[in-house]
């Protein structure tokens, strides 16, 4: 995962309403938004490489999401996948502050990541580079390939967005994935500098990223409704930006 917005406890029918693109290398293969046949309970995507995965939910309402921390100098190679945190909090039914408490513990053999967990007590965010667990209180927040609320172009643009609906009495979920598709990259001055060439940094810096090998695979949105219903949507596309495939699925 990429890019994820998110409102938590700011809009009075959804308690948690997340927009989130996952960009990666297209011929890494990918299974889409399912149920999971190991692991019933557990709805996501999956990483069919490395068997995690970047974002999914639980038929109770236990969520997991991760992006990458861009850093190139700090790399390591023979770090375990960071794509199993998420697969590993929404199969177990560990309470979520202590999951990351034991986490926390082997946090820096993993390459940089920012890792978002919810469960029944609250939500949650932990950046390996910061090491700390911070309870996330009411508000709209952003997250790309650096720390929390960064203030990077894709990221400002893609909050100021999804703040911008929670003035409607009911989110549409078409206009999230409006948001999610603006292929639209930064003026260079306001480009970050993340240890990248240039070309990849201005590459980087749209909300849906384009290109031949590497791009936005998938588009998320998921409304959780303050009477407990879960809709979780996700779209799928191709390198020439083509959506392939739709899925929708209601947990209530």
């Amino acid at each position: 995962m990429c890019l994820i917005v998110f409102a938590y406890n700011i809009h009075p029918a959804y308690p948690l309403i997340i927009g989130a693109n996952r960009d990666e290398f297209f011929d890494r293969s990918t299974a889409p938004l399912a149920w999971w046949e190991d692991h019933p309970h557990v709805l996501a995507g999956r990483d069919l490489q490395a068997g995690g995965t970047w974002m999914g939910i639980t038929d109770t309402g236990r969520f997991a999401a991760i992006t990458n921390f861009r850093d190139p100098s700090q790399a390591k190679q023979k770090a375990p996948s960071r794509g199993a945190l998420v697969g590993d909090f929404l199969c177990s039914y560990t309470p979520a502050l202590t999951y990351l408490e034991q986490i926390r513990q082997s946090a820096e053999a993993y390459n940089g990541f920012n890792l978002i967990v919810k469960d029944g007590s609250g939500l949650f965010y932990y950046a390996n580079y910061q090491d700390r667990i911070q309870p996330l209180s009411a508000g709209v927040y952003g997250l790309s390939n650096h720390l929390l609320d960064t203030d990077w172009p894709k990221v400002k643009k893609a909050r100021k967005g999804l703040t911008s609906l929670m003035k409607q009495d009911l989110v549409n979920e078409e206009a999230i994935f409006t948001l999610l598709a603006d292929q639209q990259p930064a003026p260079d001055a306001l480009l970050p500098d993340t240890g990248i060439n240039p070309a990849w940094e201005r590459l980087l810096s749209s909300v849906f990223i384009r290109s031949k090998t590497y791009g936005t695979r998938s588009s998320s949105v998921i409304l959780m409704e303050k009477n407990k219903q879960i809709r979780f949507s996700e779209r799928t596309f191709d390198a020439s930006g083509y959506c392939s495939r739709i899925s929708e699925t209601v947990i209530l």
